[in-house]
């Protein structure tokens, strides 16, 4: 988890060690891409594919859920809108920034694996961040790329006694894990997203450091199964003998029936055991101690912690798979809606201008991408909504990625609606 850095008791050397440390950065700044001369395996590290801590991510409920959060986002797309007078919310036409957000953020990831690998930090380690690379010049500010930084070689800079410019502005300092290098970027130019858990507002909890305990156990009993598997589902044994053995002949013996006795291969094999041996299992029944029935609470926890519903983890008991729409309606409700408002407020507070927001410019993520339903609930939605002048022709075609019609721009009422001031007016002459 990131923490904040307070700047208040910086000695004078101390500043002058700060100072050097920002003109190393500029100096870095200014080489070009963060990414050059990375190696496969470093280029995965560095956008967070490839985890330093993996022992979360190996429980199964724990990955499950940061998969389906982290595809959610991944599947959104974000498009940029105005707010114009007389025509409400219209699109707007892409500029640099947009193109990046909805193409190509940089030229290494798409919009998909870069919202993607934005959210796994942001779940993983409480705290997403991206800097977005822009370049001044005479003819302006021209925004070149958009950079995913691994969130644990982030920290979060609260400059409150103006070391680098005005008092109480955030800086966040990168450390290159390849060389080393420090990049210092301003907040205005970081894309920060975090976790509803917080205490200070400005960084955010992971989930695994609040429900640690129930993780661990969790991923303690999955390798207690694993284990299991591995020795062929065989319980331990006792090796029985009437007499005396020095340490020598009993790990001989040990090792001798452990060949028999372990591994998935020697399951159902028959045993030969000497005159004056006797094996007898140690039965330990796995439902003696409620050994699924624990395992299931713990995943229904760990699924609630990141606001998983039962049936994205594949829990139909009490839910099943011909609702999977209404499951999905209280996913969008009840925790998708959340992250998407705080990555809108986000992405509008870091990349429109001041004068573009007072345009009426604003981004915002489809989210209807989540209901997708079936062909004929989509159809009967489309035509209600066409035909009660909700959608035009053409914004139904859009939604079924369809071309648009010449003569589909027009909104479509059912001609047998009348206002409510005139119910009753039909019935009489004339119509009148």
């Amino acid at each position: 988890m990131a923490e904040y850095i307070y700047m208040q008791n910086c000695s004078k050397n101390g500043k002058m060690g700060i100072f050097n440390s920002i003109k190393d950065t500029i100096t870095n700044w200014r080489r070009g891409s963060p990414t050059k001369g990375m190696s496969e395996e470093d280029f995965a590290e560095w956008l967070g594919i490839g985890y330093r801590n993996k022992s979360e991510l190996r429980e199964v409920t724990y990955y499950t859920c940061m998969k389906v959060l982290c595809e959610t986002m991944g599947k959104l797309p974000i498009k940029v809108y105005e707010d114009m007078p007389g025509r409400g919310r219209v699109r707007a036409e892409p500029d640099d920034i947009s193109r990046l957000l909805m193409i190509r953020p940089n030229p290494h990831i798409t919009p998909a694996i870069f919202m993607t690998t934005l959210e796994n930090n942001r779940n993983h380690y409480g705290n997403g961040y991206a800097w977005i690379q822009r370049n001044v010049s005479r003819a302006g500010i021209k925004t070149h790329a958009v950079w995913l930084m691994q969130s644990n070689y982030v920290t979060p800079i609260y400059d409150n006694r103006g070391i680098f410019g005005k008092i109480g502005k955030i800086y966040y300092q990168y450390t290159d894990p390849l060389d080393g290098e420090y990049y210092l970027f301003p907040e205005d130019d970081v894309i920060h997203v975090k976790t509803s858990m917080s205490m200070d507002g400005y960084t955010g909890i992971p989930v695994r450091d609040m429900i640690g305990d129930t993780i661990y156990g969790a991923k303690d009993s999955q390798d207690y199964m694993s284990n299991l598997y591995k020795g062929g589902l065989t319980a331990a044994m006792a090796l029985q003998y009437v007499g005396e053995l020095d340490e020598g002949h009993l790990v001989k013996l040990r090792n001798k029936y452990e060949k028999y006795l372990s591994g998935p291969s020697n399951a159902g094999k028959i045993v030969p055991v000497p005159v004056g041996f006797q094996l007898q299992p140690l039965n330990y029944k796995l439902t003696d101690a409620q050994f699924f029935e624990l395992k299931k609470y713990s995943a229904l926890q760990i699924a609630g912690a990141f606001g998983i519903k039962p049936n994205q983890i594949n829990n139909y008991e009490k839910s099943s798979y011909s609702n999977s729409e209404t499951q999905q309606l209280a996913f969008l409700v009840d925790t998708a809606l959340y992250r998407l408002k705080m990555y809108e407020e986000e992405i509008n507070a870091k990349v429109l201008s001041l004068k573009e927001e007072e345009a009426g410019y604003f981004y915002k993520f489809n989210e209807k991408a989540i209901l997708r339903t079936d062909t004929k609930t989509q159809m009967e939605m489309l035509k209600d909504a066409v035909n009660n002048g909700i959608y035009r022709p053409n914004e139904a075609r859009r939604y079924l990625d369809m071309p648009d019609d010449p003569d589909g721009d027009k909104l479509i009422v059912n001609g047998n609606y009348i206002p409510l001031e005139k119910v009753g007016t039909q019935y009489t002459k004339g119509g009148e």
